[in-house]
């Protein structure tokens, strides 16, 4: 073999490369094509050294793209020649401590090869309900540091046996630094708690007790990945009221998990878009149509609309439990109203002890809490309703860098936080809505946990202009006392209109339409149905719902009846309200409306809003659903499922002038309405013309659709529908929420554009 063409390269790879069983994957292709070298992690992500002819190292790194494991991905790589060594093999070494800005993977549903030893009578692992490898298990939930080693892992106090070592140190072996690793003899065990009396069973029957008080219509708990679900047998009426009435929860759905995809086929109407979905290797809550035919499933489970979120078993622990049970089970996240997923055992029956009384539960630890994602899958993409377990942290790299790291607080509702730091994005799981003690502290939690995994102290903190929002006062206090760190605030929708452009790289001026229910204003009114021109560096409001009131503040967003009433007085006085007569104007006294009349007039507890998803509420209130809302988007999801329920193409009038989005007409209309059934379709007709007739006005401008209201897929297909059929060009997020879930993302794009002028490349 001539000299020349010998040669030896050091290649730095960036990307999602630690823990997906990247390094053996690189050990064997580097025996295969006979080079010499090392592969060890670093803080960076993998560094490797090879040696050999210069065809053989080719063909190497043509397999790090086309071969790479399933759970892999690569941002970049970066190939140097250096200095040969004359190596004679190829090793994998021990991970070298460096700046950390590799980037995590997230918990993936266990793979079909574990699925396979599982249940197979013959493997030493029969049954065992913590099986995994490189390719699904836990990553996020248990790591406490990067590098992604056992050690920085809750798996560190369990002593593999040997037969696990083994497979541990075998690079052949598709176990090999599986940092969760273990089996019966080594890992964590199984245990049933009950809260009521002492609980001695045999290991071998803890799965049948709990299927037996399943069946007997008990809510048991059950420690997942990411915290304990609350479960109850979906197919009995009375365990899921149960339920409902011990969680305070009257209305809100539920998500069902089945033991398989043939009785989610029975139970709902799906599209093979859909169905990929379900069984991908996320295992999402997946929104979909009900089959009104299926008599399997409680009535209770939904109620009032035609939906039903549904996911398969994503952990070994639920493969089994579902396998013995056969029908599928409410599986819900243990938590109080405006709380985080609880994750232990003690905070479990302290926080609920009227919800669960018994609870099967192991003792690996889960460091960091993770619900479960949430999706609707349309024609085209899938659209991303709650990030969280199997896609969080979801990291990518942004092609704007910035010297200076930046983290983005979020929004009250729906909160995450993003990263940003050497160009790369790290959005963190879903953390939920802040309205209290509990969630706060789960939100200062989860952004001491990414610091200390990306060794991340920030220069730049972005929150919101909302003075009353808890993340922008923790900004406003961490700037205080860290006198270093700069704040940004940016307006509640232009971070919407960023999250798309994000998430899509797009850096020009787009027409956004950002359609919510709240989001504080720069004239200090509540904002939610803003038409902007929006660049990262600067917006302006092209459009926007006409301002109407709010009758009673919070009080009228918990009363869509209120907001209803709010809409007949823009048009009519008391005088008039009182005469028309209609199912809202009727569901108050003579007295509550001469009082709610005067409040208006003299602009009493009465906010401005210009919210798109309140004139949802006020719709849904004139179509005969007169009681507060039991959980926040009832009105739209009820209106949807009518929608559907009875399609057609009419249209109410929703007139644009001079940028204001007039719904006096539209309001005349609804409420002379001959049939009524009509009303949902026809006026969500109405918001899909109204955003089309908008688009027309700025024809060479690439459209982007963001907000809460966008979760609605009865508007959403239609909107598509009409832009693919007049070749516009438009953009929706896909990997990130599309509501609230997604602001910091915005946030974090508005600030890398700001600093990057001055101290970008």
């Amino acid at each position: 073999m001539s000299a020349e063409l010998i040669c030896r390269k050091r290649i730095q790879v960036t990307g999602i490369v630690q823990g997906v069983g990247f390094r053996p994957f690189v050990y064997q292709y580097a025996n295969r094509y006979k080079l010499s070298g090392f592969v060890y992690n670093d803080g960076n992500g993998v560094v490797i050294e090879v040696e050999g002819q210069k065809s053989s190292i080719e063909k190497l790194y043509s397999a790090l793209h086309a071969k790479k494991p399933p759970l892999a991905r690569i941002d970049s790589i970066e190939v140097k020649e250096i200095p040969l060594r004359n190596s004679q093999s190829f090793e994998i070494i021990k991970s070298q401590r460096s700046d950390v800005s590799t980037m995590l993977s997230a918990d993936i549903s266990m793979c079909d090869e574990c699925r396979k030893e599982m249940f197979d009578k013959s493997n030493r692992r029969y049954m065992y309900p913590f099986i995994n490898c490189t390719h699904c298990g836990p990553r996020y939930t248990i790591v406490n540091a990067l590098p992604y080693d056992r050690k920085n892992t809750s798996m560190n106090k369990f002593t593999m046996c040997p037969k696990c070592q083994e497979e541990y140190d075998d690079p052949n072996n598709r176990r090999y630094h599986a940092q969760p690793i273990s089996c019966f003899e080594c890992g964590p065990t199984l245990a049933i708690e009950n809260l009521m009396q002492e609980c001695h069973v045999d290991e071998e029957k803890l799965l049948d007790t709990i299927v037996h008080c399943i069946n007997s219509g008990k809510t048991v708990a059950l420690k997942g990945l990411g915290g304990y679900h609350l479960i109850c047998d979906a197919t009995q009426d009375e365990a899921v009221l149960e339920l409902r009435r011990n969680k305070h929860r009257p209305k809100k759905p539920f998500a069902i998990m089945f033991p398989d995809m043939k009785f989610v086929q029975r139970a709902a109407v799906l599209s093979p878009q859909e169905e990929r979905l379900i069984e991908s290797k996320e295992r999402p809550i997946v929104v979909v149509q009900k089959n009104r035919r299926c008599r399997v499933l409680s009535k209770y489970l939904a109620p009032d609309i035609d939906k039903l979120g549904v996911f398969l078993p994503y952990t070994p622990l639920h493969e089994l439990l579902l396998k013995k049970l056969k029908k599928p089970i409410v599986a819900t996240s243990a938590n109080m109203s405006d709380e985080p997923i609880i994750c232990d055992q003690k905070e479990l029956f302290k926080k609920m002890p009227l919800v669960v009384q018994i609870s099967l539960t192991h003792d690996r630890a889960i460091l960091n809490a993770c619900d479960d994602s949430v999706m609707l899958a349309l024609s085209k993409q899938n659209i991303m309703l709650r990030l969280s377990r199997g896609f969080a942290p979801l990291s990518f790299v942004s092609k704007i860098k910035s010297n200076k790291k930046i983290l983005a607080v979020g929004a009250n509702q729906k909160n995450t936080i993003t990263l940003a730091f050497n160009g790369n994005m790290i959005v963190s799981p879903h953390i939920g809505d802040l309205n209290s003690i509990g969630a706060m502290e789960y939100f200062v939690k989860t952004v001491k946990t990414f610091k200390k995994l990306y060794s991340f102290e920030p220069d730049v903190i972005v929150c919101d202009k909302h003075p009353r929002y808890e993340t922008v006062k923790w900004a406003q206090k961490y700037a205080k006392e860290h006198k270093n760190v700069a704040v940004l605030q940016v307006q509640h929708h232009h971070a919407h209109a960023l999250a798309s452009m994000a998430e899509h790289n797009l850096d020009e001026e787009v027409l956004a339409f950002c359609f919510d229910g709240t989001g504080y204003g720069d004239d200090g009114t509540l904002w939610g149905g803003e038409v902007l021109l929006a660049s990262p560096s600067q917006y302006k409001r092209v459009a926007h719902l006409k301002n109407f009131m709010l009758l009673g503040g919070e009080k009228a967003v918990k009363e869509p009846r209120r907001i209803a009433l709010s809409l007949l007085f823009e048009s009519c006085d008391v005088k008039k309200i009182i005469e028309i007569g209609n199912c809202v104007t009727n569901s108050f006294t003579k007295k509550e409306l001469e009082t709610l009349y005067l409040m208006r007039k003299r602009g009493i507890n009465t906010p401005k809003t210009s919210s798109i998803g309140r004139l949802f509420d006020a719709v849904y209130a004139l179509c005969g659903y007169l009681e507060p809302l039991a959980y926040e988007g009832e009105s739209g999801m009820i209106l949807e499922s009518l929608a559907q329920a009875n399609p057609t193409d009419k249209s109410y009038t929703l007139p644009i002038k001079r940028g204001k989005i007039e719904y006096e007409v539209l309001m005349k209309e609804i409420q002379f309405e001959k049939n009524k059934k009509q009303i949902p379709a026809k006026f969500m007709n109405s918001i899909v013309n109204m955003i089309f007739d908008i688009t027309q006005k700025y024809p060479n401008k690439k459209v982007v659709l963001s907000g809460g209201v966008f979760q609605n897929s009865y508007i959403l297909k239609k909107i598509v529908s009409l832009f693919d059929a007049n070749g516009i060009e438009y953009f929706i997020q896909a990997k990130t929420p599309i509501n609230d879930g997604g602001i910091s993302l915005g946030q974090a794009y508005c600030a890398l554009h700001k600093y990057k002028d001055i101290y970008g490349n």
